[in-house]
């Protein structure tokens, strides 16, 4: 088991920021990018460049990444409360 981690000093905290940033990584940065996809397929098909259609496909990548940023949310979260829970 890690020790708990040392928010005391500023070298401490700045490592933990950087295990935290680390957790999910690939649930954020996988959100991200289908939402940041899903807005540029709703703003084609309101500009006219994909058929109607694709607004569905938009809408639902939009909500995929939503909700994939949610599960990165709660997963660092339970990692957080975990970590500061060790060595009590």
């Amino acid at each position: 088991m890690t020790a708990r981690p040392d928010l005391d000093t500023p070298e401490g905290r700045a490592e933990y920021r950087r295990e935290l940033r680390a957790v999910a990584a690939p649930w954020r940065l996988g959100g991200l990018a289908l939402i940041v996809l899903g807005a540029l397929v709703v703003l084609s098909v309101s500009g006219g460049a994909l058929p109607q259609q694709a607004t569905l496909v938009g809408y639902g990548m939009l909500a995929l990444g939503w909700a994939a940023m949610v599960v990165a949310i709660f997963l660092r979260t339970r990692h957080h409360k975990r970590r500061l829970a060790e060595g009590l």
